[in-house]
């Protein structure tokens, strides 16, 4: 199993709390940007892939080269649809799954307040990220990774 951070939008938090995790159980991990993010010291299993600024460059990127069984960590709904299609495990950075049975509601969900707060009946987004959202992000990443660990031969 790979992870890849949708790094353009993922909060420090989430970063440092999948570096740990690499550090610790020796996974690789790839970030990727549209532009070059640092990259942890001693976690020699994380990379960082730069590619071209534009509209969903970085996902498209992540669409290609995932595979079945990865992990992506995306708050990005239209790209976390693809990928559940491609059964590839998403999650948010607020710790919440994406499904195959849960991503389509998310995806009209989504598209529904896009076109609310483009008429200009909806303002605002979404709650700041606090600490609940971190330790349930950081709970489902352990049980993915215990997961995986188990299966590995």
């Amino acid at each position: 199993m790979k992870v890849w951070i949708d790094a353009d939008a993922a909060p420090w938090e989430v970063k440092e709390i999948v570096f740990r995790a690499a550090r610790r159980l020796k996974f690789e991990t790839v970030m990727v940007a549209n532009s070059s993010l640092a990259l942890p010291p001693n976690a020699p299993t994380v990379s960082m892939v730069t590619v071209a600024a534009g509209a969903n460059i970085a996902d498209r990127y992540i669409v290609t080269h995932s595979q079945p069984g990865d992990l992506v960590i995306t708050a990005d709904i239209p790209l976390a649809a693809e990928l559940v299609d491609k059964q590839v495990m998403v999650v948010d950075p607020r710790g919440d799954e994406h499904t195959a049975d849960n991503i389509q509601s998310r995806l009209s969900m989504r598209d529904f307040l896009d076109g609310m707060r483009g008429a200009g009946t909806l303002s605002g987004g979404a709650r700041p990220y606090d600490n609940r959202d971190k330790q349930k992000f950081a709970a489902v990443l352990d049980r993915y990774l215990a997961k995986a660990l188990r299966d590995t031969p």
